[in-house]
């Protein structure tokens, strides 16, 4: 069975995951046959967003702790994960990606990105194991690229602002419909827009549903 790493970073499009690519992801998964490995870094959330109002509360959370929420409790710390535990990797996307697993939406093509995120991320390309990320978190994988010395290619839809700094990273950006995937063969990444781009879950849900079936088939 082709084991899968699914990175979840909270629980909540504004601050964390997006719950509904996180879902997809692993109902995809599922269906495919495949086993899904919840993990979340143990930090502190950049900040709390109530998702009534978008505005920040003041409160304090744990990433790995919100992740939990998604993973109904089945989760391990990413600091424990290396690749010689998975055969693929997948990030859903959300805020969180860009502000709990990188600093991108802060710092956008001066992004740094965790240090166990960049180091699983690093091992997976050193293994040649392939990665997948949707949404916003090609930006993080681009980051990941640009400290390694990497050019990667990568899409996060059209959107050209996103898009102008993302290739401020280094990387090459690629345009995309949203029920497609851009891969970059010599790296092994795929990625897709889902919610940069989606209107609906049925939206978001083609483009994931094909970059995870692209995932699942060059892990072999």
């Amino acid at each position: 069975m082709t084991k899968v790493g699914v990175v979840l970073s909270g629980c909540g499009v504004y601050d964390g995951a997006e719950i509904h690519e996180a879902v997809l992801t692993l109902l995809a998964l599922d269906r495919a046959g495949a086993q899904a490995l919840c993990m979340a870094p143990d930090v502190p959330q950049r900040h709390v967003v109530d998702h009534r109002t978008g505005k920040p509360t003041g409160e304090t959370r744990n990433v790995l702790t919100e992740s939990a929420r998604i993973a109904r409790g089945d989760i391990r710390d990413l600091a424990e994960v290396h690749a010689k535990d998975l055969d693929a990797l997948i990030f859903p996307g959300g805020f969180g990606a860009a502000k709990n697993l990188c600093d991108f939406a802060e710092k956008g093509s001066d992004a740094t990105v965790n240090p166990e995120v960049s180091r699983l991320v690093r091992e997976m390309l050193a293994a040649k194991k392939p990665i997948a990320a949707v949404c916003i978190a090609p930006a993080m994988l681009a980051a990941v690229c640009r400290d390694a010395g990497i050019h990667a290619k990568v899409t996060i839809g059209d959107d050209p602002g996103t898009a102008k700094n993302v290739e401020g990273l280094g990387a090459t950006h690629l345009a995309c419909l949203v029920d497609e995937f851009r891969v970059d063969e010599e790296h092994r990444l795929i990625t897709s827009p889902a919610y940069m781009k989606a209107g609906s879950i049925r939206e978001a849900a083609v483009g994931i549903e094909r970059t995870v079936a692209e995932l699942l088939r060059m892990a072999g």
